[in-house]
């Protein structure tokens, strides 16, 4: 059995992992999330880029462990506010990790914006790094709209207010097997499923 690190202390996203590498028959691959690892100095995310943290993200997890290691940046890109929060999307409000403050934070700038210029995508860069220095960065993105009152209780972030192109519920009111399908997030780490597969022999 392949150990890999999510180096996250999501509980959430290590779910998801899981229930993907699941969905797409993966055999041979344990996930693990940094609270099963001896705790180590993780970096700030300074990059300008989804891409450049999550490389960051995966080079620091998987040095200081000896374990292949994935890590995400993930955000959303608002049409109307020149593509932000972007890699600011988690202390949008200036607290990090407040999900409640960021969200009423944007729904506030958007107040005037009106519902045919609400656009959005959430964007996801996911990287894999090996202890020999191997590194993918692979992205994902998904396109919706933002509504105006928040909706549905599942998942995180501003998922109570992104409704997907063609859909009429929020992220939020996506039962988790649904999201995964379609998600940024989704969308990413499957992409690097050949490349688990590959690790596990």
């Amino acid at each position: 059995m392949t150990r890999v690190l999510l180096a996250s202390r999501n509980a959430k996203k290590l779910d998801e992992l899981r229930r993907i590498l699941l969905a797409e028959h993966v055999s041979g691959v344990e996930v693990v999330g940094l609270d099963a690892v001896p705790a180590f100095p993780e970096a700030p995310e300074t990059g300008a880029t989804f891409e450049e943290n999550a490389v960051a993200k995966a080079r620091d997890a998987a040095a200081a462990t000896g374990l292949p290691a994935i890590a995400d940046d993930s955000g959303i890109a608002v049409d109307a506010l020149n593509g932000m929060p972007g890699v600011l999307s988690a202390r949008w409000s200036g607290r990090h990790g407040d999900d409640l403050a960021n969200l009423e934070l944007v729904l506030a700038q958007l107040t005037d914006v009106p519902d045919e210029r609400r656009g959005a995508a959430f964007v996801c860069a996911a990287a894999l790094a090996t202890p020999s220095g191997r590194e993918t960065v692979v992205r994902g993105e998904w396109r919706g709209t933002l509504v105006r009152t928040p909706r549905g209780a599942n998942g995180f972030g501003y998922d109570p207010i992104f409704v997907p192109d063609g859909a009429s519920r929020t992220s939020a009111e996506l039962e988790p097997a649904e999201k995964d399908a379609l998600s940024h997030r989704g969308i990413a780490l499957r992409q690097l499923v050949t490349h688990l597969r590959a690790l596990a022999g």
